[in-house]
This record gives structure tokens, C-alpha cells and sequence, in this order.
């Protein structure tokens, strides 16, 4: 018998539709819903609201499943910002003498207790949490204390620690989700997995707590720390900024007033590129008779 995955997405199969009298409806009943299978979990309801068009018994639903305000399973079609075992970043909608409640787009508001705030949350700002499923209340729940929740990929499964190599060596993106700030640039959270680095000098665009963004792994540490670049490594990178330039002339009057001798933060302000990097698009793009000098800048051939 199957166990539906609380705070994740199930396929169920409908079972029947939900009635209560009603004296005021025809027939004195009305629908307000219908049922799922759950297997072990038992019946398990869908609110009207939710209900797909032409939906009859024994058809299959994909659908989210989390605890309504009286702590029983429910089953919703609509999207939350995060499931269980997903870092995210929410904002608090209010808070109790227990906890603070925050939005992850469904009805009912995720909760995360005073103990697993790294400091006391107000109503507004939004941070970054880990869901899970508390093993006493069998509640979702939310944590601020972020570090307990990530891998290490010393210590990660033989699977996972393969892939993370392989996309570092075949230049292969990667998904963050930019975590907070640091002395040394912005700690992120890689595939929702590990903890990673992005250095200062390897930021060239505005970069936020909760930014999801796209990366990729320059080296993987001895002590299992992960650095992480914004940019792909080496001639890829030229390549692709080369084209990016390339349709920036195209589409602002064909010049640009930084060449190879411009200032390297006037660059990065531009472009959000290192001046190594606009160099060598500028030789790639000179090389291919695309462009040519033009004093201190450049144009379009």
C-alpha cells in the first residue's frame, strides 16, 4: 500500500466525490469536494476549488499534499514556492508567542518555531529556510539554522558526489540560490544541496539574498568547501560573452565607447563581465573582422 509524501506532489486516484447535507441545496446534499486515494494515509480530500474540469472516478490527479489548519492531509493543484527538502526564501507573514508564519503560496502558512530562528523573524522580511517534517509533530515545518540541513559531499552519497564532479568538468550549470553575504563575496546553496562560494572579484552583476541563479563549480576543496563562479571557465566564456556583445552593438547604433585600455570597473558597471573577459571578446570579435578600434572604443565593421 502507498504512502502519500506529505508536503511534496502525489499522483492520486480519485475515489468518489465529497458530499454533506445541505437543506438548502437540490436534493439536500452539496459537493464540496472530492476524494483521494491516499493508501495508508486513507481518504484524502480535494476542496471544490481545486477540482479539475471532467474529473471522474478512478482518473488519476497530480497534486500537492500538506496539513489543513486542523493538521489533516489535503490535496491542492496549486503551486507552493517550496517543498519539503527545499531550501527557500519566504517572507513572514505574522508571528506568534511560538513562531513565525511564513507565505509559501498555499492557504495555510508554513511555520518556523522560535527554536530554529537564527534570530528573532519579523513580520515582512522575508529569509532563507529549510522545510521538513518535524518527526514528533509530524508537521511541516520551517528552519533558519541552514547550516545542519546541508550535505557534505565528502560524506554525500557516492551518486550525488559523481554528478557534482561531472558538472565541474564538463563545464555544466548549476542551480543556486544566493544564501548571505560573507566578508570573502555571497554564500550560496548549490542544487539545493551543498554550501558553495562566490568570491568578491568574481561578482560582476547585482547579486541579492534569494537571487536563484545559475553557476558554476571552479574547484572542489580538500575540506569540502565548494567555489563557485557566475561565469563558465575559459574559452566558453569568452565565446559566449563574444556573441552577447555582439548583439549589444547590433542593437545600440553599432559602437561602444569601452575598448581594451577602458577602465575595468567601467566594464563591469556595462557589461557585468571582468576586462580580462571583454578583452578577449574584443579579440575574438577583431579576429572575425566583426569590429575595429575606433580611438578608445569600438565598432561594428
Amino acid at each position: 500500500m502507498t504512502k502519500i509524501k506529505l508536503g511534496d506532489y502525489n499522483t492520486l486516484k480519485m475515489v468518489k466525490v465529497a458530499e454533506r447535507p445541505n437543506p438548502h441545496s437540490f436534493g439536500g446534499k452539496e459537493i464540496f469536494g472530492i476524494y483521494l486515494d491516499g493508501g495508508q494515509d486513507g481518504e484524502i480530500l480535494m476542496p471544490q476549488k481545486y477540482v479539475p474540469e471532467g474529473l471522474k472516478e478512478g482518473d488519476d490527479v497530480r497534486c500537492f499534499v500538506y496539513l489543513d489548519q486542523e493538521e489533516r492531509p489535503i490535496a491542492t493543484l496549486e503551486v507552493p514556492l517550496a517543498k519539503v527538502g527545499d531550501f527557500a526564501y519566504l517572507k513572514v507573514n505574522w508571528v506568534n508567542e511560538y513562531g513565525a508564519f511564513l507565505d509559501w503560496g498555499l492557504m495555510k502558512d508554513v511555520f518556523c518555531p522560535f527554536r530554529e530562528q537564527r534570530k528573532r523573524m519579523e513580520i515582512g522580511d522575508s529569509y532563507i529556510v529549510y522545510l521538513y517534517i518535524d518527526e514528533e509533530s509530524y508537521r511541516i515545518v520551517s528552519s533558519a539554522k541552514i547550516d545542519k540541513f546541508l550535505k557534505d559531499i565528502h560524506e554525500d552519497s557516492e551518486e550525488h558526489r559523481r554528478e557534482l564532479f561531472r558538472k565541474q568538468r564538463e563545464n555544466i550549470p548549476v542551480e543556486l540560490l544566493v544564501w548571505q553575504k560573507s566578508d570573502l563575496g555571497f554564500k550560496v546553496i548549490i542544487e539545493n544541496r551543498y554550501a558553495g562560494l562566490i568570491y568578491q572579484d568574481q561578482i560582476f552583476q547585482y547579486v541579492h539574498t534569494g537571487d536563484q541563479l545559475q553557476g558554476y563549480v571552479q574547484k572542489i576543496r580538500p575540506d569540502g568547501k565548494i567555489d563557485i563562479s557566475l561565469q563558465p571557465a575559459g574559452h566558453r566564456h569568452t565565446l559566449d560573452f563574444a556573441e552577447t556583445l555582439l548583439q549589444w552593438l547590433h542593437d545600440n547604433g553599432g559602437s561602444c565607447a569601452l575598448g581594451d585600455k577602458s577602465d575595468a570597473e567601467a566594464i563591469k558597471r556595462q557589461f557585468h563581465v571582468s576586462k580580462k573577459t571583454y578583452k578577449k571578446a574584443l579579440g575574438d570579435l577583431y579576429r572575425r573582422h566583426l569590429i575595429t578600434f575606433t580611438g578608445e572604443g569600438i565598432s561594428l565593421v
